[in-house]
């Protein structure tokens, strides 16, 4: 089995915070902590083609809230969003931090970003 890839967002799970996200994002899309949310999602989910894009990559891929991420691995800490890859048996390692997430201003740059890190 390869490594799994896990992309973590900068915002809590859990229905009332979708819809406060949903707003915040709308009203005030400057000020919205998470770039992978405002890339990936619309107001009708996550994207098409980025849910074929991440299918496509021949990995397991996990999505996660901050909440989620420290709950599930213990992980805390990590300025997010972020990307990590977590092999059987091992810890996730960061993989991609929230410095090169933030920097993908549209799709195609986060689609470009996680193609040229896995090779």
């Amino acid at each position: 089995m390869s490594d799994k890839l896990i992309f973590v967002y900068n915002a809590d799970g859990g229905i009332i915070n979708m819809v406060k996200d949903l707003i915040h994002k709308n009203v005030s899309p400057e000020t919205y902590p998470c770039s992978l949310c405002a890339v990936t999602f619309d107001n009708f989910g996550m994207k098409r083609e980025w849910k074929h894009f991440v299918s496509q990559l021949g990995r397991e891929v996990e999505f996660l809230h901050r909440d989620e991420l420290e709950k599930k691995y213990a992980i805390k800490d990590v300025p997010l969003p972020a990307a990590f890859i977590h092999c059987m048996d091992e810890e996730p390692e960061l993989w991609l931090d929230s410095e090169k997430m933030d920097s993908c201003k549209s799709l195609g740059d986060l689609k470009n970003l996680v193609t040229s890190n896995l090779n």
